[in-house]
């Protein structure tokens, strides 16, 4: 597809798209119901608690609660959403997870806000950066990192007759609306955004959109990049990848998360499995955040355009 065929549809907060695919799974499926750790409005669960309150649950400032009553839950068919920042829905619940969800094999949709340093002001102790890691590790966990509102809906919406846990992460900024309601959103199947002959950029969340006005940069220097959205970070498309390495002979990777045990990890290691590949990522360099605004700490960071077209530069030159 080429570069030009991606409008703006305006712009939203990927949480709003979780929101609103909430509230429509939740009409289309009686078994759904909802927790969330005393941050409603944050997690835009307001919808579905207002439509059925029967059916939603505050359990307070109690993650680790939290995570049990949802596994508990599924026990009886339901089908547990459970909603706060990705800080608490992960650093502060880990064990929770490992033993009544992950362990037990219990279909929990773990969705998590504000993840990353765009939750900005907040700073380093509610800017988890090592979640996927975290998640990823975990056996029989799947691990989803959506572009923008509309594939938030719907992979809310996807999840909910997943036979799997989720993770689910999402982030609180406005940012572009460049993906339809009408496109097709698999579970473990990346979305090619972009056909490439130079370069492959592998991006996911907000860094999706960055990568994309980096191959616009890049097609101005005459560097054909091909962008591919993998929104499922486990289980990995991996003959995306694979095919990505044997098309370009060359990959760049940006995530909004620590370089070790994110995105760029998991590309890598499936790199070194099957078709060694020059390799540069764009992520957090073992770090944590600090209090500023989403911009100026994506910029500060290293996880803005400029960096990702560097990136492809540098990596174009070690082919």
């Amino acid at each position: 597809m080429p570069i030009s065929s991606f409008p703006v549809f305006g712009a939203s907060d990927t949480r709003s798209g979780f929101g609103d695919g909430l509230l429509h799974v939740g009409k289309q499926n009686s078994q759904v119901v909802a927790l969330c750790a005393d941050l409603t409005g944050s997690l835009k669960m307001d919808k579905f608690k207002q439509q059925f309150p029967d059916r939603f649950y505050n359990c307070g400032v109690a993650e680790a609660n939290m995570i049990g009553v949802a596994a508990g839950l599924t026990i009886g068919g339901k089908i547990p959403y459970t909603g706060t920042f990705a800080n608490f829905s992960t650093g502060r619940v880990y064990d929770q997870i490992r033993q009544s969800v992950a362990y037990s094999g219990k279909p929990v949709k773990i969705c998590a806000s504000h993840a990353g340093i765009t939750l900005g002001e907040d700073g380093a102790t509610h800017q988890i950066l090592e979640d996927i890691g975290m998640m990823r590790m975990l056996p029989h966990m799947t691990v989803i990192v959506p572009c923008d509102y509309m594939q938030t809906k719907l992979a809310t919406i996807a999840i909910a007759d997943y036979p799997h846990a989720v993770y689910l992460r999402f982030g609180r900024p406005k940012v572009p609306i460049f993906t339809t309601e009408d496109q097709t959103f698999e579970i473990g199947k990346a979305q090619t955004l972009l056909n490439g002959s130079d370069v492959t950029i592998i991006a996911c969340g907000h860094l999706v959109w960055k990568s994309l006005e980096a191959a616009r940069v890049l097609s101005e220097q005459g560097i054909s990049a091909g962008l591919i959205n993998m929104h499922t970070i486990k289980p990995l498309d991996e003959a995306a990848i694979i095919a990505a390495a044997a098309q370009t002979g060359c990959i760049v990777t940006a995530e909004e998360h620590q370089r070790n045990g994110g995105l760029g990890d998991a590309v890598a290691q499936t790199l070194a499995r099957h078709r060694p590949t020059p390799l540069e990522m764009v992520a957090i360099d073992d770090q944590f955040g600090e209090s500023g605004t989403p911009d100026q700490l994506m910029q500060k960071y290293g996880l803005d355009t400029p960096n990702i077209v560097a990136a492809a530069q540098r990596v174009i030159a070690r082919k």
